[in-house]
């Protein structure tokens, strides 16, 4: 007999996408409670991959009527770091900026993925996709199925004319799909220490120099360092900028 303070355990697993991208999309989405399971999936008539994946993620959360301990499982880096790095409450609280130039993208999804969130007691993970992952290899035939269906609605927040997945992808991630260190707290990528931010030492400056970098991210445990676009400080004219040629 359930309490009537027990809080249930749901599992979610989602997979979104959409072909080409941007065109045609699709998401979908597996619940399972106590041995009892639940598909869903919806296509869209022009949207792309990252905001099927958040779809997806956002749909299965809305699904749920009381407060529950929540699992999240998604093939989608962009879905799971956005969140558990902390990626989406920094934006929103920037004003949905990337930075003090760049709006950040789908922010209606990411506000909407973070009202559903905070509803529950959820927790993200990443699983790899088409690796034999039973529920993510099923989600991926329902986004298919939603790809292909003939009741397709229109995606009411994108917008064709902004930057796409492709290049929103390449400025997080790089060519082996592992997240950029991009910010304080992030995880270095060979230990998985969290960064910090370190400034270099004061060093001669090479004739000609276009820029320099004011700060860099740098890993306690490993001693790695990664240098970021933020920190990267254009050089007009070295001598009046810094007199004596040294930073």
């Amino acid at each position: 007999m359930k309490k009537w303070n027990e809080i249930p355990d749901v599992k979610l697993y989602s997979d979104g996408g959409a072909e080409p991208n941007p065109g045609k999309g699709g998401f979908g989405v597996i619940l399972t409670y106590k041995g009892r399971k639940k598909e869903f999936y919806q296509g869209y008539k022009l949207t792309t991959n990252n905001r099927m994946e958040l779809m997806g993620v956002i749909f299965g959360l809305e699904q749920l009527k009381t407060k529950s301990n929540v699992e999240v499982f998604s093939d989608s880096r962009y879905v799971v770091d956005g969140i558990t790095k902390g990626w989406a409450e920094r934006w929103k609280a920037k004003n949905w900026m990337r930075t003090k130039k760049e709006k950040a993208h789908n922010s209606d999804l990411w506000d909407r993925l973070l009202n559903a969130i905070s509803n529950h007691n959820v927790n993200f993970n990443w699983v790899k996709g088409h690796a034999g992952h039973i529920e993510n290899e099923r989600c991926d035939e329902l986004a298919n199925m939603g790809i292909k269906s003939e009741t397709k609605v229109d995606d009411d927040g994108y917008e064709p004319n902004e930057a796409e997945d492709k290049q929103i992808n390449k400025r997080l991630y790089n060519n082996k799909g592992q997240a950029r260190v991009l910010n304080v707290g992030d995880e270095c990528r060979k230990c998985g220490d969290l960064v910090i931010k370190k400034e270099p030492k004061r060093k001669k400056l090479k004739p000609n120099q276009p820029y320099y970098f004011e700060y860099y991210l740098y890993c306690p445990k490993c001693k790695s360092m990664y240098m970021v676009e933020e920190a990267k400080r254009q050089i007009s004219n070295t001598n009046n900028l810094f007199g004596n040629d040294n930073v």
